[in-house]
């Protein structure tokens, strides 16, 4: 999937005027029924199934919100079908507007900018259950996962549900992460898809429990490891290209440290500085080929250059400092390339420059618990995101290293680390 682009100056670009404000819609039946027949195709191919539990306690108009694992491409598909006829607004990122709003408004899609505080989001959630009468499909996690297993949730998700009342659903994938994970260049496998469809919470439920306690239920819902559910059902995974770009998430060499010299091509991952090589088995293991293996599982790599990057921000010593092409989103119309800049990452947080100056950005630790930060974005490379309300800022690395997962990882450890700092003081 490709997203409109133009290639303007920045003056040009905060001249233009920016989009309406408009009040979501309920979904338009036929393009529900045409999204819902479209989708159903590549549901066959994954040979799709879903258990529905407890689904019996939801009134067939009853609106609820709808929380669903992200775990690539065909996560809307899995949820047009299995939620027909029942009409759904569904919460996604401002850039899923550009260049088919009005398509994005017939599907009843609410814009929001991940990781930006959005004041309008809560009371358009609100709109849609008491004034649409239409159920919510949010995905908490609000980004693909990096290395199979969950993404941290909101703090402020517990208070959202108490806020809203409405039932809450959850839809739990398991297959799609390994038909289509997203470090792997939109190249799919041949991999059985399923979801759990479940009851989580009633309103009755919700008014007992703390914002507290309604986020220990999420977190242990949301819990999950794609890898290991593969190992332990014993899911073949055996095409030739399963390994191709696993650097993205695999960055930093377990035996000489390097983080700028790993490459996964084909079945393997390897160090091209020290030699060390890995094969990603068919089972989804990693198996040690000329070297002691330091891990075989990926979640395990991914956790330890997540303490490695936390100890660089405790020593003071973490820092990116990245020449990139840079591009703005003001409105839906296209995402402007406005030329070429500088994005460093500290324990400060972000500092972005760039058209001759003109562009001057800092984003605070404090901001955000995670990044928007991705593979291959819509087939333009990968990308951080940082901005604000406004305008969005997509920096694409003009070099080859592997950052944004790293990138992504200090942003949660900074957020978190400030967050233990406040909790200690008060």
């Amino acid at each position: 999937m490709k997203i409109k682009t133009k290639v303007l100056s920045y003056d040009e670009v905060i001249n233009l005027k920016s989009d309406k404000p408009f009040k979501h819609k309920k979904p338009n039946i036929i393009f529900r029924t045409l999204l819902c027949i479209l989708s159903i195709f590549d549901l066959i191919a994954a040979r799709f199934k879903c258990n529905k539990i407890g689904m019996e306690k939801l009134g067939k108009k009853e609106p609820c919100l709808i929380l669903m694992n992200h775990s690539s491409f065909i996560d809307l598909k899995i949820a047009s079908v299995i939620l027909y006829p029942r009409p759904f607004n569904i919460v996604c990122t401002s850039d899923g507007f550009v260049g088919k709003r009005w398509l994005m408004r017939q599907l009843g899609c609410i814009p929001t900018n991940k990781f930006v505080a959005d004041p309008k989001l809560i009371r358009n959630l609100s709109n849609s259950f008491k004034k649409l009468g239409c159920s919510v499909l949010m995905y908490p996690e609000a980004s693909y996962s990096f290395d199979g297993t969950a993404t941290d949730l909101p703090s402020s998700l517990g208070r959202l549900i108490k806020l809203l009342n409405v039932p809450v659903v959850m839809i739990k994938t398991y297959g799609a992460f390994q038909r289509d994970p997203l470090y792997n260049n939109l190249q799919l496998r041949k991999v059985n898809v399923s979801a759990d469809m479940i009851y989580l919470l009633s309103p009755d439920d919700i008014k007992e429990k703390s914002s507290s306690e309604i986020n220990d239920i999420l977190a242990e819902r949301f819990s999950f490891d794609n890898f290991r559910w593969q190992q332990e059902n014993g899911i073949i995974v055996d095409e030739k290209f399963r390994a191709d770009f696993l650097n993205r998430a695999l960055y930093k060499c377990p035996h000489c440290l390097d983080e700028a010299s790993m490459e996964g091509r084909g079945t393997t991952i390897t160090c091209k500085k020290c030699g060390a090589s890995y094969e990603l088995t068919e089972l989804g293991y990693l198996k040690a080929l000329n070297c002691e293996e330091k891990f075989n599982h990926i979640p395990d790599w991914y956790s330890w250059e997540r303490q490695c990057v936390k100890e660089e921000i405790i020593n003071g010593t973490y820092k990116l400092d990245l020449p990139i092409d840079i591009y703005m989103l003001v409105n839906t119309k296209a995402v402007y390339k406005v030329g070429d800049g500088r994005i460093v990452h500290t324990v400060d947080g972000f500092h972005l420059t760039g058209c001759e100056g003109k562009i001057d950005f800092t984003h605070s630790p404090a901001a955000s618990y995670s990044l928007y930060s991705d593979y291959y974005w819509y087939e333009i490379g990968d990308v951080i995101c940082i901005g604000d309300s406004k305008t969005l800022y997509y920096c694409f690395p003009k070099t080859k290293d592997d950052i944004v997962a790293k990138a992504r990882l200090a942003t949660e450890e900074m957020y978190k680390l400030l967050k233990n700092k406040e909790s200690a003081k008060a």
